[in-house]
């Protein structure tokens, strides 16, 4: 963002314009968001730098359309301060925690105020919270749990929160809302800074036409207007054959499920065809799931998992798929790691189509040291933390810790795009350009059996419809959180099943395409 704004200074953009547009940009939020200000009360808390300015500009603007504003200044502001200025030329009241040692005069605000405004500290140099801005921090999270209230909105980052790590202070202030300004700082995407900061949302604070282009930025946060311009076109005389064929290699007599989740998330985001390749004795339990679906049972084990003689069935059949699914529910055995092998690792150029690996895929694949040596054509690997760290020999913790820098790393290594799977998913290209992707969705409703199957079936949907690796991730990434952000906001954090996300696929492209999604898959007024 520094940099960001020295090349708009030199493009004809002041960084007093950029606080101004940011303050304007926040103010109208805020009133969006509390339903209308005239006559209620807020508390914006003002930090000593550039945030406390964008605070005190949102407070002028507040009050000027009819709320009841206090300035309460955590730290000291300079003696010429213009926007302090402004913000009192319009009757904004300021107190100074100088003058309120034991912060009764903070409480008392805490319980009259409507909103909160957190405007302490934003994206400049980190340090360790203390003194005045330490105190201020635990009472606003005290009054919170005590009361339960009043909601809190974050001017760029919580106050707490490292911009550059997401390491947080102790006394972090949990925000029900961080309104990011111009780009999402990193620390709001890692954790634990991500669980302060609550529904993020991006500002646009006027800068150049270009100057965000123009700064090779390599980490994008994924929006609604990106992911539905990814979409592929659905023209009027299309058929069946316009939209591909997916098959999906999945499901075990343990994990039936698994392959009858796949295969409708992939009919629900369009495939023209899907066929099912399940061990002999699931085809008929997974056959009467699925209407839509075609079916190709598969040798099996005695345990009822895939065989290695599949492989050869599947790959004498391979030109008739478009793309191809593996892993979901397929358990792990001798067998099924063979199967895996000569499937994906043998046979000169692979299985011929653009592939997706979650799950006993990976698990499998991990079990062959040389994989990423052998793995042939254009794959998308999407594993969990856990996962991750057996196909990297690294510690889940570790790889949690770094989760960017992971996901960029191995991408790389492998030659193949990785989807990290987990709170704030991260995508990250094979190519050289370490082009990395971060999708807005951390969702606890999303922590059950079976989802994992439905984002396979979506990325495995667009592969087949002709989207490219990168971009079928990404895209299929944002559909999976955007449906889990519906479904949560019917049904609440507990109680949401994988099959319910399957409903809202339709509906969530339907808007997208409208335009009316925005980054979290939330529908804009």
């Amino acid at each position: 963002m520094q940099a960001l704004e020295a090349a708009s200074e030199q493009a004809g953009v002041s960084t007093d314009a950029l606080m101004e547009n940011a303050g304007l940009a926040g103010a109208e939020r805020i009133q969006e968001q509390m339903g209308g200000v005239v006559g209620r009360e807020v508390l914006a808390l003002i930090g000593p730098g550039n945030n406390g300015a964008d605070g005190l500009v949102i407070a002028r603007h507040l009050r000027r359309w009819g709320a009841e504003v206090c300035c309460y200044v955590v730290r000291g502001r300079p003696v010429d301060d213009p926007k302090m200025a402004d913000a009192l030329s319009y009757g904004v009241s300021v107190r100074d925690a100088d003058d309120d040692p034991d912060l009764a005069m903070l409480n008392a605000q805490l319980s009259r105020a409507a909103v909160v405004v957190d405007a302490i500290l934003g994206a400049g140099r980190y340090r360790p919270l203390e003194g005045a801005v330490a105190g201020v921090a635990a009472s606003v999270n005290r009054h919170r749990r005590e009361n339960g209230g009043p909601p809190v909105i974050a001017i760029d980052l919580p106050t707490g929160v490292n911009p550059d790590t997401g390491a947080a202070d102790g006394n972090t202030i949990t925000a029900d809302v961080t309104l990011a300004l111009g780009c999402p700082k990193v620390g709001i995407a890692n954790f634990p800074g991500a669980g302060y900061a609550g529904a993020i949302e991006i500002l646009s604070i006027g800068m150049p036409a270009g100057v965000v282009d123009d700064a090779g930025l390599d980490t994008d946060w994924m929006t609604g207007a990106a992911a539905g311009g990814l979409l592929p076109a659905r023209p009027l005389d299309s058929h069946k054959g316009t939209f591909g064929h997916l098959l999906v290699v999945a499901g075990s007599r343990q994990f039936v499920g698994a392959a009858a989740l796949a295969c409708q998330a992939a009919h629900r985001v369009g495939a023209g065809l899907v066929t099912a390749a399940t061990p002999a004795s699931v085809y008929p339990i997974v056959a009467g799931k699925l209407t839509e679906t075609i079916h190709l049972p598969l040798p099996e084990d005695g345990e009822g998992r895939i065989g290695a003689a599949a492989a050869g069935v599947i790959r004498g059949r391979m030109g008739g798929y478009s793309a191809l699914a593996v892993g979901c529910g397929m358990g792990m055995s001798d067998g099924t790691a063979e199967f895996v092998r000569r499937l994906l690792l043998d046979g000169g150029d692979g299985p011929g189509a653009p592939s997706v690996i979650d799950a006993d895929g990976l698990n499998n694949l991990a079990r062959w040291g040389d994989w990423s040596d052998g793995l042939k054509g254009e794959a998308i690997l999407t594993p969990h933390p856990g996962e991750m760290a057996t196909l990297t020999g690294q510690s889940t913790a570790s790889v949690q810790a770094n989760r960017l820098d992971i996901a960029r790393e191995w991408a790389e290594r492998w030659g193949q795009t990785v989807l990290l799977k987990g709170a704030h998913s991260v995508v990250a290209s094979p190519d050289t350009s370490g082009r990395r992707c971060v999708l807005p969705f951390a969702n606890p409703a999303l922590a059950g059996g079976g989802t994992g199957d439905v984002l396979t079936g979506i990325i495995g949907g667009l592969l087949a419809q002709g989207v490219s690796g990168y971009d079928a991730a990404r895209l299929g990434g944002y559909l999976h959180g955007a449906a889990g952000a519906a479904a949560r906001r019917q049904r609440g954090d507990a109680g949401v099943i994988a099959s319910d996300l399957l409903d809202w696929l339709p509906a969530v492209m339907r808007d997208l395409r409208r335009g009316v999604l925005g980054g979290a898959g939330i529908k804009r007024k």
